[in-house]
């Protein structure tokens, strides 16, 4: 009920969603400790948009049937919402696309939810103030409720206000020994329970809404509704914002999903879980329920509380169906500044996010960014357009770390075949004549002269290269085969000796090894460069070998006309094979032909 608030309907209504979508859940879904029903950032976007498309009239004279023709009109958008997220997640499910979670990822989850829940939390300031303000919709939502309510402060219902006090009073404490007592309670204390049994009696007994104007839920009808089809003509109208929630609502219940499905050691079907909230969301828009989804709190709740399997969910909807049936008419004379509190309270967890900033800036500061700008297009901008800032933004990050990677020379631990960046570990040397590096990112169009710059500084392709050096090299492609010692170490350079050093200058990079164990993919572009780059160090003399390349990599290598410029003996299964092979050519060499002392 205080959900239904959120979604801008009848409490009534937060009954039915918390009524059918568990049971479909529980018959289609694979998550065995997911709570499915009313969840606060869906219903907050979807009271926006019904909001915006039916406002409340605000005139004190309005009859009660205007005021129920608004509410009929108000549930019928939310069901068509409902409806056309179902539909849309059926869609998905045919065409398989339960992998579009993953592009949602732990900072930006967290980073929405917690700026969705400031969202919440302004929004609930009027009913806890006792004050009848329109919602506002579209950018600075936040800003424009909190300069509403601060005009609208002198006019405050002070017995609202009092009934607000007592019941963050009570629950706050509750919650809070909920949290840090849950190992040793074996259900949680039901503070909102209680609060809302005492908040109806109290109520009821004083007529504080004749005598002091305090807002009640009022008139809750028992029964099933009729079912209907939603307002099916509104369908142009909310699809932009329907996928967004759509999106918002299978990202959090898979992920959700995902964390508890992990702790107790079982798998799930993304997929599945699509049929199982759209078939959830389309049948039970039939019976006027808003969108649904997994929720934080209750499949917490769950969790702790012992529930194993899906059957948890049948318990749970047999007392909604109690309330329905028989004990609704009860909640008559509950003040909606209870229902307010409830949600307030609710976004405990949301809220304690902030604790893991510190610790997310240890980590990775790319992650602290992605957590800071969701965050900030989330609580300035909207909740669906702060989504999409902040997606767009970490897929940023990720091409920005692709097109900066760094190739990095490589050195030979003592007495090992491991190899490790130079830089970073001292007890590495390097192998003279030999340059090994690595590149850990894909080679594509987008960092290919990124790519170039790198490998051209580690080769030292871009320095010119003089003196008996280049007499060598010209030597080289002239066809004559010289062997050249420098510095009294003997070395040769033959001609056209695959893997081999091509010049015997003791300072200067003969062989190349480029390790492609992090190269993931090449894409056209790429392939050519890096065949372009082999073709470069030819020309320099320096003879480049490919180690560790994988099939796809190497398939695209090949396509792309690797074979015309390398030979096979220059691509190797590791870094330890090419060098052991650049050795043991050179070895030859040194033995086979005389040293030529210049």
């Amino acid at each position: 009920m205080a959900f239904a608030l959120l979604a801008s309907v009848a409490p009534v209504y937060g009954l039915y969603t918390s009524f059918f979508p568990v049971i479909l859940y529980m018959l289609f879904g694979t998550g065995r400790h997911v709570s499915t029903g009313t969840f606060a950032v869906v219903s907050l976007m979807t009271g926006s948009v019904v909001e915006q498309l039916v406002p409340w009239p605000l005139e004190p004279n309005a009859t009660s049937a205007v005021l129920a023709r608004v509410e009929e009109r108000r549930i019928g958008v939310a069901a068509a919402m409902a409806f056309l997220v179902g539909l849309l997640m059926l869609v998905m499910f045919v065409v398989q696309l339960g992998f579009l979670a993953t592009y949602l990822s732990e900072p930006i989850v967290k980073a929405f939810t917690n700026g969705a829940a400031l969202h919440v939390l302004v929004s609930q300031l009027p009913s806890l103030l006792g004050l009848a303000l329109p919602r506002p919709t579209g950018s600075f939502t936040i800003f424009k409720t909190l300069a509403s309510v601060a005009r609208a402060l002198p006019r405050t219902n002070v017995a609202e206000l009092l009934i607000s006090v007592l019941c963050l009073a009570l629950l706050v404490p509750i919650k809070e020994i909920n949290s840090r007592f849950r190992s040793k309670l074996r259900t949680p204390i039901p503070g909102e329970i209680v609060v809302v049994l005492a908040a109806t009696g109290v109520c009821f007994a004083s007529s504080l809404d004749t005598r002091y104007e305090v807002q009640i839920v009022g008139h809750l009808p028992a029964g099933f509704p009729q079912p209907q089809l939603p307002a099916l003509q509104s369908l142009p109208q909310v699809l932009g914002d329907t996928v967004a929630i759509a999106f918002v609502a299978y990202a959090v219940s898979v992920s959700l999903a995902m964390i508890y499905a992990e702790k107790h050691g079982y798998t799930i079907n993304p997929n599945q879980e699509l049929l199982a909230h759209g078939v959830s969301n389309l049948v039970s828009s039939l019976f006027t329920c808003f969108p649904s989804s997994a929720t934080l709190a209750t499949t917490n709740i769950l969790e702790s509380a012992g529930g194993h399997t899906q059957l948890a969910g049948f318990f749970s909807s047999a007392v909604v169906l109690m309330v329905l049936m028989w004990l609704g008419p009860l909640f008559r004379y509950l003040p909606k500044a209870v229902l307010a509190c409830i949600n307030v309270t609710s976004l405990r967890q949301m809220v304690l996010q902030f604790w893991d900033l510190p610790e997310l800036w240890r980590v990775s500061r790319i992650d602290f960014a992605v957590w800071v700008v969701t965050w900030l297009a989330v609580v300035v901008l909207n909740v669906d357009v702060g989504l999409a800032v902040g997606v767009v933004f970490s897929m940023m990050t990720v091409i920005c770390r692709t097109q900066r990677a760094e190739c990095m020379a490589l050195g030979k631990a003592a007495d090992t075949e491991i190899y490790r960046p130079v830089q970073r570990h001292s007890k590495c040397f390097e192998i003279p004549g030999v340059k090994i590096m690595a590149y850990h990112a894909p080679i594509y169009y987008g960092n290919r002269d990124f790519f170039r710059e790198a490998l051209s500084r580690q080769l030292g392709l871009s320095q010119p290269r003089g003196g008996r050096g280049e007499k060598a090299l010209r030597a080289l492609e002239s066809g004559a085969q010289i062997s050249t010692v420098e510095n009294c170490v003997p070395s040769s350079v033959p001609n056209g000796g695959a893997g081999c050093p091509s010049s015997g200058a003791a300072g200067r990079t003969q062989a190349a090894i480029l390790d492609c164990s992090g190269i993931v993919f090449v894409d056209t572009a790429g392939a050519r460069l890096l065949i372009q780059m082999c073709v470069a160090c030819q020309k320099a003399g320096i003879h480049m070998n490919l180690a560790a390349c994988n099939g796809e990599v190497l398939e695209t290598l090949t396509s792309s006309g690797l074979g015309q410029h390398l030979s096979p003996q220059q691509v190797f299964v590791t870094v330890q094979d090419a060098l052991a092979s650049i050795t043991q050519t050179t070895e030859k060499v040194v033995e086979k032909n005389p040293a030529i002392w210049v």
